[in-house]
């Protein structure tokens, strides 16, 4: 059993609700794959890819449905909710990926798109955190010196500079003597590459704040979506290509944007929808 990991499981057996999984004929264990995920004609000892998380009853449950993040991965997700223990994230699933308090790096509210790392902790639980991030970033990215490049702010290092993430993965920092004051985890940049350390990692300078433009694509989203009566008719899960056509906007500025609005509690955001929310 790989819990929070993709793995291929073989149907044991059907039953009205779904089927059960194994890892082979002869196991102790097997898990549940809900009817409604069930490929069409499958049947006993098909293989499937599955992914394992815990339901809201902390029961094992498999799912073909893409999570927007596995074990040891990276990922920035939207908060959905937050609470006196922590918050909780969407990621793609049926259930929301818890976030303890005590693996907050900063003060989320609801609109809030943020860097996460997937772990199991003691309870045998799949939780994100914001912490130890810095060992996960990648090395190899593709920019060189004079690149105009977007990341997320992540960790402040004070001494050594503002943490960023190019592209959500790509490891970067602002040096320290830059002005960062105005920044918070989870802020969404334009910076320039200025030097490309033998080691991979980026050095860079603020270029453009895109907060800034922020604003501005909000109200073209609102618009937008008043366009189409209220009820915009998919989310920021779309492809860049449906994004563009219809607003005009980068999929990562319409993700800004939306966030904002969903910020101000301007809209609800639903699995297939962005509704506008009558004052």
């Amino acid at each position: 059993m790989k819990l929070g990991e993709y793995q291929t499981l073989y149907i044991e057996k059907k039953v009205d609700f779904g089927v059960y999984l194994t890892e082979q004929t002869g196991d102790e264990w097997r898990v549940l794959l809900p009817a409604k995920q069930v490929p069409k004609d499958a049947a006993p000892g098909d293989a499937i890819k599955v992914f394992l998380y815990k339901d809201s009853k902390d029961r094992l449950i498999a799912t073909t449905n893409q999570p927007a993040l596995t074990l040891g991965g990276l990922a920035a997700l939207r908060v959905a909710e937050t609470g006196k223990i922590g918050a909780f994230l969407d990621w793609g699933l049926e259930k929301d990926l818890f976030l303890p308090y005590k693996e907050m790096t900063t003060r989320l509210t609801p609109g809030d798109e943020v860097l996460v790392t997937l772990y199991i902790d003691k309870s045998r639980r799949l939780c994100a955190s914001m912490k130890k991030l810095y060992h996960l970033m990648h090395t190899d990215s593709p920019y060189k010196e004079g690149d105009v490049v977007e990341g997320r702010v992540y960790e402040f290092g004070h001494d050594f500079g503002t943490f960023v993430a190019v592209d959500d993965k790509y490891s970067a920092m602002i040096p320290a003597h830059e002005d960062c004051s105005k920044l918070r985890i989870g802020d969404v940049i334009e910076a320039k590459v200025i030097r490309v350390k033998p080691d991979g990692k980026l050095d860079i300078t603020l270029r453009e704040k895109a907060y800034l433009q922020m604003d501005a694509d909000a109200i073209k989203v609102m618009q937008v979506i008043e366009e189409f009566a209220g009820v915009l008719p998919f989310t920021d899960k779309a492809s860049p290509q449906v994004i563009m056509r219809e607003t005009g906007l980068s999929k990562n500025a319409f993700k800004r944007a939306v966030g904002r609005l969903y910020k101000e509690r301007k809209i609800e955001i639903t699995e297939r929808a962005i509704r506008k929310v009558n004052s």
